[in-house]
């Protein structure tokens, strides 16, 4: 971009002028894509000076890289047409370090520009110097980073890493008390945490060790500033040296050494190994990725029929534009504004290769949407995004009766949450990535079915406990009533946010065992469950209605105003115990019930049942008596001690 070239140069050179009281040309900028120099390339641009002055520096030794690059790991929706750019020589960097030394499945954010400029630059300063960074501070703790905090461990012998927070959108809440724009670094135009790097390398020292400081998450952008003016250098700045665990977390503070010891519940390593693996399940799956929920997803089956139908007409008909016009790009053929379709990445490849799709009807499946919310998905290979394993957990309606999986969410995000489920859960269980452990597994046919948990998990077990009665079905239900024990769940919530469980044993297995027996038949046949009582208020002067439009809560939760006509009265406050990550099981239900409109397309979903209209006043009865039972059940679980 000119005007930053042009004013970055002007700055440099008033600079100078203020030091020396004499003007001189600065002959060192270079208008230049940086990453396009890994790539071996640089097209010529404006003037031939400018070429040369970017070889030369491609050439010359660099000791010191500053900067503040960019960062956002992806567009939202692909038909803005607004891709991150491809840098095939640094993305495959990246992958080769970063991410292949990463224990996490879900990796898009080492797309981000900054993850690839820290890569960069730790490559093009060689063996000696410094690189000095304002950037997203997402690195310093999140999951998909362990990776590249491994290799900054290595590669560098000292880090400073200053963490000015600032997420709004993370710490908007945390303990209540709500954080905002006068919190960020940057205001609205970056509502994430900011962090300031200084990564050295220094053949003088022989051991390498990272230094971390951090403001309050309720500092202010005037607190943070005044930091940082007061504070004139790296050596003004109070630092406390971190020591990385074995799976190079850097805040380990409040985790428990003793959790390494327990039975992991699955690795990548399991996952990827032909061989035994040493983990309770050998293969585990995130929940679908659609990329167009609102187009694949609905209450209602025959508006998703027809729904399907039409995007699978658009994409047909924009395939034969593409065979008539043979365009470089599929941005030049797709019409953006036809919110019938939602274009993505991979829809767009397949265009450019010329491949067909028709409607399957077998792919309409009943899938669960959110906790206790199930609705429609076309499950369709070409038409999600990602299905990653779910094709081999729940193939084909079959497996559903028969098939069982944990939905295990929390780790790297927000609060941990399990649910067991018998259908196909989305990416974003509980408004978040959720991690799925099935007993079962298939062919993608639905054949060859094998038993999920490992034959050395199920020893582990008949040793320690020395008793060969155990089965894998015992081990299932053991697992789920473990990680819903409150104690568990309190003394290693710092683990769990940061990796996937791990499994202790426990004196007294068995009652565990029948534990997680009772707690899965409540939860998967939620819906066979009694209705709890609850006081139904009508309204005289409004007409019998059963619709709903958005229920809503009252402030003391000891009712729910329906609709005008009905209020559901008499709730239990004790129901609201019995939490999946952010929310209770009934909050849920009052969330997801309701009529949405999706913004973009307009796509209207409506929870009613014309079939059944009292389906949701039944459901709201059902949930109030599936959160006592789960509660008291959890409450007498035995100690873990």
């Amino acid at each position: 971009m000119l005007l930053p070239y042009y004013i970055a140069s002007m700055n440099i050179e008033h600079e100078y002028y203020e030091l020396t009281s004499s003007y001189q040309a600065f002959e060192g900028i270079c208008l230049v894509d940086t990453f396009e120099l890994a790539e071996g390339k640089q097209l010529p641009l404006f003037t031939e000076q400018n070429t040369a002055r970017v070889e030369r520096q491609k050439r010359a030794p660099i000791f010191v890289i500053i900067g503040n690059p960019p960062y956002n790991a992806g567009q939202v929706n692909e038909n803005d047409n607004n891709k991150n750019r491809k840098y095939p020589a640094i993305d495959n960097r990246v992958f080769q370090t970063y991410g292949k030394a990463s224990q996490a499945t879900l990796q898009r954010k080492l797309n981000d520009p900054y993850i690839k400029a820290i890569r960069w630059a730790s490559d093009r300063i060689g063996k000696e110097g410094i690189v000095a960074f304002v950037s997203n501070s997402s690195f310093i703790s999140d999951l998909t980073f362990d990776g590249m905090r491994e290799h900054l461990e290595q590669d560098f012998n000292r880090a400073y890493i200053l963490d000015l927070k600032g997420n709004v959108r993370k710490d908007s809440m945390r303990e209540g008390i709500p954080i905002g724009e006068q919190h960020t670094v940057f205001g609205l135009a970056a509502m994430v945490g900011v962090a300031v790097s200084f990564f050295v390398k220094n053949s003088a020292h022989k051991d390498h060790r990272i230094y971390y400081s951090s403001v309050d998450w309720r500092a202010t952008r005037h607190e943070k500033f005044a930091l940082l003016e007061s504070a004139a250098s790296v050596n003004g700045i109070e630092w406390k040296e971190v020591i990385p665990n074995t799976r190079h977390d850097w805040l380990t503070e409040g985790m428990s050494e003793a959790f390494e010891s327990f039975l992991p519940l699955g690795t990548k390593a399991a996952k990827s190994s032909r061989a035994e693996a040493k983990a309770i399940f050998k293969i585990f799956s995130l929940g679908v990725g659609t990329n167009r929920d609102p187009w694949v997803y609905s209450f209602d089956l025959l508006a998703l029929k027809e729904r399907v139908a039409t995007f699978v007409e658009v994409y047909q008909a924009t395939l034969d534009r593409v065979k008539r016009r043979h365009p470089k790009s599929a941005e030049d053929v797709i019409d953006t504004t036809d919110h019938r379709i939602q274009w993505t990445r991979q829809i767009k490849a397949a265009l450019l290769r010329h491949e067909e799709t028709a409607v399957n009807p077998d792919h309409f499946r009943i899938a669960v949407y959110r906790p206790f919310t199930k609705l429609h998905l076309y499950f369709d290979e070409f038409w999600n995004e990602e299905r990653y394993q779910q094709h081999l957990l729940f193939p084909t309606t079959s497996a559903e009766s028969e098939n069982r999986a944990l939905c295990v969410g929390g780790y790297g995000r927000k609060q941990f949450a399990v649910l067991m489920c018998n259908l196909i859960p989305n990416l974003n269980f509980y408004a978040d990535p959720a991690q799925c452990f099935s007993f079962y597994t298939y062919a993608a046919d639905g054949t060859n079915r094998r038993e999920n948990i490992t034959d050395w998990a199920l020893e582990q077990f008949r040793t320690q406990y020395n008793d060969n009665r155990i089965s894998k079905w015992d081990l299932f239900h053991y697992v789920y009533a473990i990680l819903q024990h409150p104690l568990y769940r309190e003394r290693y919530a710092a683990n769990l946010r940061r990796e996937l469980p791990r499994i202790p044993f426990v004196p007294a297995f068995w009652e565990f065992v029948e534990a997680g027996a009772g707690l899965a038949e409540l939860h998967v046949n939620y819906e066979k469950q009694a209705e709890y009582p609850l006081q139904v208020l009508e309204s005289k002067d409004v007409p019998l209605n059963w619709q709903v439009e958005k229920m809503r809560l009252s402030k003391d939760k000891a009712q729910i105003t329906y609709n005008n006509f009905l209020t559901l009265a008499g709730i239990p406050l004790e129901v609201f115990e019995y939490r999946l990550g952010n929310r209770s099981a009934l909050e849920w239900i009052i969330d997801q019930y309701q009529i949405k409109t999706d913004k973009r397309s307009a796509i209207l979903n409506d929870p009613n049942r014309h079939d059944d209209p009292e389906y949701i006043v039944r459901l709201v009865g059902k949930i109030v008596t599936v959160s006592l039972k789960t509660i008291r059940i959890v409450k007498d679980l035995p100690s873990i001690e």
